[in-house]
């Protein structure tokens, strides 16, 4: 079952309590191997995850990018794990998944997001 998510495009400017901004994470990885023979390949990617969505007692992020690009490349799509704490009031999120699938293959990947804020 696909989850869709709905982005307001509207910005007003102002901020309160229910607009908000939350924070986000950075991710970066390579995929898993895919095909065989002389076409057998992977990719990179990296970027920011979208704002923290409440989730229960925790919240998730969705990530979406593109990979690297290998005469080719992948889209991921993907909503991350609730927050697992490392410390220090920080915490990342596991991911795991597969990619879109390009010219008669996918790749799988499994990554965990960086801390957020890793100055504080």
């Amino acid at each position: 079952m696909k989850k869709v998510f709905k982005v307001n495009r509207k910005s007003t400017g102002k901020t309160n309590q229910r607009r908000a901004q939350r924070h986000t994470h950075e991710f970066l990885g390579s995929l898993k191997l895919a095909e065989m023979g002389i076409d057998r390949h992977n990719h990179r990617f990296a970027g920011v995850t979208g704002q923290a969505i409440p989730r229960g007692r925790s919240h998730v992020h969705v990530i979406s990018t593109n990979t690297d690009f290998f005469g080719h490349f992948h889209q991921v799509k993907i909503v991350t794990g609730p927050a697992i704490p490392i410390g220090n009031g920080k915490h990342i999120h596991f991911v795991k998944g597969q990619t879109t699938l390009v010219d008669g293959h996918l790749h799988r990947f499994a990554f965990a997001t960086l801390i957020e804020n890793p100055l504080t």
